[in-house]
């Protein structure tokens, strides 16, 4: 049984996504803050999605630990750019790579989980 904190960040990248992506087609008229909000909001909800897909697929203890990657760094990386859109120093951009090597960590321990296909 997944213990609510997954879910419930998995649906903060989601809502992170809608609120940022809606404010870099409104409000942001810098072409790279732009582009950082976009490119994180890309990110953020299609992992939080992702990590909801994942449950319903197999809710045990091998692809939680890959939807917590995914979660994880999906909110470093998401959360630098949404950061720097915003005005960020340049320092926070150094959590992107961390965020984005956890995701590539994710999404290969579960194509591990899904080869071996035990339940």
């Amino acid at each position: 049984m997944t213990l609510p904190a997954l879910p419930a960040l998995a649906a903060l990248n989601a809502l992170l996504a809608v609120g940022v992506g809606a404010m870099a087609a409104h409000a942001l008229s810098d072409p790279q803050a732009k582009a950082w909000a976009t490119t994180a909001a890309l990110y953020q909800l299609s992992h939080g999605v992702a990590v909801f897909a994942l449950l319903a697929w197999r809710d045990t203890r091998d692809v939680r630990g890959g939807a917590w990657a995914l979660t994880v760094g999906t909110l470093c990386f998401g959360g630098a750019l949404d950061a720097l859109a915003l005005g960020a120093p340049r320092g926070v951009a150094s959590l992107a790579p961390v965020g984005g090597m956890l995701m590539l960590g994710g999404w290969a321990w579960l194509i591990w989980v899904a080869a071996r296909g035990r339940r």
